[in-house]
């Protein structure tokens, strides 16, 4: 293989000795290294590499582990969220880790950034031992151009990722052979058990969730758009399966960023290099972008293709529910390069409503706005977690609880100083079901949901007709061009209304419910801003 000045690199200092390490190297070298040495791996019909995760087809949010430090113990949300680990357990895993990695034959290392914002950027390195996971942490990063890796020095942070290798049942702290384990302090990251490649993602999330809100800046789990004529944007919150990716893939926008972005001081920018959506029944009528974008340097995740043609067969689940493709962001023909954009006119929580009680799309005041941030309402989706087989009405603060570091009030806080410098429309949106819960009802066409975000973007919303809805208080947009107003208010769609009357007023109930825990950290006019039992 050739090599270069460029990809040579010492890892003596982490206590990795192994000889051949191969850094930042090309898609097409990384190709055939997966092509060699991971069985299974393939090249599907558009040129994408396939790739298999293993036994983990999704996150593993109950093995991730936080290191308690005296540095940084009172400005972490201890509990489910972030469960505490000792340092020592922490050292016993990453030596775990590197004992694992030394004896592998290669080992491939990925420097990249994250953050667009030059003042606000981190530097990363990923120390890993597939091919797979070297790809997708580059496409999923930002790429640093050849002089910015020449001078690149050391990391902010780095990744061992040993998924290969399971965590000791045995250390402090361990419930499983799979750990995910985090140290502020060490400014390191540890993986053991576990080869889904969405926990690098997603630990390097959780990183900027720690460091950004320190600075004052608001890290938030949600896709952006930027008006294609103005710096103007908006942003889209929502948890896995709520839309964010797809919505976000729009022709008639510039296309920010799917998934993960900052609030600052002079507008909003990416975390990411890439974009990462679900393949699960993925077309090139429905979504042509993402279609399109999933080619040659791409990443296809636990997807089934034919022996014949490498035709991948986007409707077979029959390794998981949660197939995934990675893709550099400029391979979205509209994508905004830099990924940055001025302050948003227009926020936009996306829920996928199970119960189908709520409209298609509300306007919110600004403490209606609190409450559903800090709420975070919406329905997981099967495969997005390891053991969710069907939809399941969840809460999760700021729609992104998984990544939250500091308590939900640091956000929102954070949230509302900005929507009120800025004067920012909020709008919550179900791309869930309609006329029934999940089972009885239908899930809202896509083609609503896109006629309903056009309008937002347009203007025509601001002003439009609104119903107030009796039991959550929001102010139900009647009128929504291109949307058939008999789907806009959710009780007409139900041919029960008893049922209906029954079934929103026990989600209303979880709503308030789940809010107790809240209280104490926002005022009386935000607490009152929630649904009614």
């Amino acid at each position: 293989m050739n090599t270069n000045s460029l990809q040579q690199i010492d890892l003596k200092p982490y206590g990795i000795t192994v000889k051949t390490v191969l850094r930042n190297l090309s898609p097409a070298q990384l190709y055939e290294e997966a092509i060699r040495r991971e069985p299974g791996s393939s090249i599907a019909e558009s040129g994408a590499l396939v790739a298999y995760s293993g036994a983990k087809t999704g996150r593993s949010p109950q093995d991730k582990r936080v290191v308690r430090h005296p540095e940084s113990e009172k400005d972490v949300w201890w509990g489910a969220v972030n469960i505490p680990m000792e340092e020592h357990g922490f050292r016993i895993n990453r030596e775990r880790a590197i004992d694992y990695l030394n004896t592998c034959e290669r080992l491939y290392v990925v420097d990249a950034f994250a953050g667009w914002h030059p003042q606000h950027r981190l530097k990363i390195r990923i120390i890993c031992s597939r091919p797979y996971h070297a790809l997708f942490m580059q496409t999923m990063l930002i790429r640093p151009i050849r002089e910015a890796l020449a001078t690149f020095g050391e990391p902010d942070y780095v990744i061992f990722n040993a998924g290969r290798f399971p965590a000791n049942r045995l250390t402090a702290g361990m419930t499983s052979k799979t750990s995910v384990d985090l140290s502020f302090e060490e400014r390191q990251m540890v993986i053991l058990g576990t080869e889904y490649a969405g926990e690098m993602k997603k630990g390097v999330f959780t990183i900027m969730n720690y460091l950004m809100p320190k600075r004052g800046l608001l890290s938030m789990h949600c896709s952006a758009t930027a008006d294609i004529h103005s710096e103007s944007s908006s942003v889209l919150f929502g948890l896995s399966g709520t839309g964010k990716t797809t919505l976000s893939a729009d022709p008639k926008r510039r296309l920010i960023g799917d998934d993960e972005h900052v609030w600052g001081e002079d507008g909003i920018f990416n975390i990411e290099g890439g974009c990462y959506a679900k393949a699960i029944d993925l077309t090139p009528e429905n979504e042509p972008d993402i279609f399109h974008a999933l080619r040659f340097g791409s990443v296809l995740e636990n997807v089934v293709f034919d022996d014949e043609g490498h035709h991948v067969n986007f409707h077979d689940t029959s390794i998981t529910q949660n197939t995934r493709g990675a893709y550099p962001i400029e391979f979205i023909k509209n994508a905004k390069l830099p990924c940055i954009a001025s302050h948003p006119s227009d926020i936009i929580f996306l829920t996928c409503d199970a119960f189908g009680v709520l409209p298609p799309v509300s306007k919110l005041t600004p403490e209606q706005a609190m409450y559903h941030f800090i709420s975070g309402y919406t329905a997981r989706v099967a495969g997005t977690e390891m053991g969710v087989t069907e939809p399941a009405a969840t809460f999760s603060a700021c729609f992104g609880a998984p990544f939250l570091v500091w308590h939900p009030a640091k956000y929102a806080e954070l949230l509302a100083e900005k929507m009120k410098q800025h004067k920012v429309n909020v709008w919550l949106i179900n791309t869930g079901w309609s006329g029934g819960s999940h089972g009885v009802g239908a899930r809202i066409k896509l083609k609503y949901t896109r006629a309903i975000i056009d309008a937002i973007h347009a203007g025509t919303l601001a002003s439009a007709p609104t119903h107030p809805d009796p039991i959550f208080g929001l102010h139900v947009v009647t009128q929504v061009p291109h949307v058939p107003a008999g789907i806009l208010v959710p009780e007409n769609t139900w041919a029960d209304k008893e049922t209906f009357a029954a079934t929103a007023h026990k989600l209303a109930g979880l709503f308030i419910a789940n809010f107790k825990k809240f209280e104490s950290g926002v005022t009386p006019q935000v607490k009152a801003a929630g649904p009614k039992a």
